[in-house]
C-alpha cells in the first residue's frame, strides 16, 4: 500500500479533513459501540489504516482499549503524540494482531485492501465480536460486499446510512435531526447521491 500522498498530510491530519472533526468522530465512535453486537467497556479495538488516530481519543473516551495501525510512518508518528505506544506500524493487507481482538475497524480505507473477500476473512480470524468499516455504495455494489462477507465468514451485517456531512459542518441545533434521519427510508434515497454505508460485520452467535 503506498502512502506518499497520505505522508506530507500527517500533521493535523484530523483537523483539515474535518469540519468539525469532534462532531463527526464522537458520531462515528458512538455507531462503533452501538450498531450490530454492542462492544462493553474494556473491549479491545483494532483501527486499522487509523491515520493519526483521530478517532482513537473517541473511543477511549467511551472505555474501550484502542490499538491503531497505520502504513504511513508520518501518520504514525502524528497517532503517536496523540496517544502513545498505542499506535504502531503496518499494512492493512498483512497486519495481524498478536492476540484477538473484539472488533477491527477499517475507515476510508477499505478500497486499499488487495483482495476484499481475502481481507474479510483474515479479519475475521482474529476478531471476535464485529468488523465496522465504512462504504460507499456508488462505488462497491452493496450486495457484493455483503456475499464476500458471508463466503469470508461473516453470516451477519447491520448497515446505517451515515449522514454527518465531513466536509461541512451542520449547525449544533441540527445535528440531533441529522443523526435521526440516518434511520429512516430517506437516508436511503440521500446515498444515491453522495454519503456512505456504516458497515457492521459478525457472526451469527454474537447476534
Amino acid at each position: 500500500m503506498s502512502t506518499e500522498k497520505y505522508d506530507p498530510q500527517a500533521e493535523r491530519w484530523t483537523e483539515t479533513a474535518y469540519a468539525d472533526a469532534d462532531a463527526y468522530l464522537a458520531h462515528r465512535a458512538e455507531l462503533v459501540v452501538s450498531l450490530g453486537p454492542r462492544l462493553a467497556p474494556g473491549d479491545v479495538v483494532l483501527d486499522l489504516a487509523c491515520g493519526d488516530g483521530g478517532l482513537g481519543e473517541h473511543l477511549l473516551g467511551l472505555g474501550l482499549e484502542y490499538r491503531g495501525v497505520d502504513a504511513s510512518e508520518p501518520m504514525v508518528e502524528a497517532a503517536r503524540h496523540r496517544l502513545g505506544d498505542r499506535v504502531g506500524s503496518g499494512d492493512l493487507n498483512t497486519y495481524e494482531p498478536a492476540e484477538p481482538v473484539a472488533a477491527t475497524t477499517v475507515f476510508r480505507a477499505i478500497y486499499y485492501a488487495d483482495d476484499r473477500e481475502a481481507f474479510f476473512r483474515r479479519v475475521a480470524a482474529f476478531t471476535t465480536t464485529k468488523l465496522v468499516f465504512d462504504l460507499n455504495p456508488r462505488q462497491f455494489p452493496l450486495e457484493t460486499v455483503r456475499a464476500e462477507l458471508r463466503r469470508a465468514g461473516w453470516d451477519g451485517v447491520a448497515l446505517r446510512p451515515f449522514l454527518f456531512p465531513q466536509r461541512h459542518s451542520p449547525p449544533r441545533a441540527l445535528r440531533p435531526l441529522v443523526v435521526a434521519a440516518e434511520r429512516t427510508p430517506l437516508a436511503r434515497l440521500a446515498l444515491r447521491l453522495r454519503f456512505t454505508y456504516l458497515v457492521v460485520a459478525f457472526r451469527g452467535s454474537n447476534r
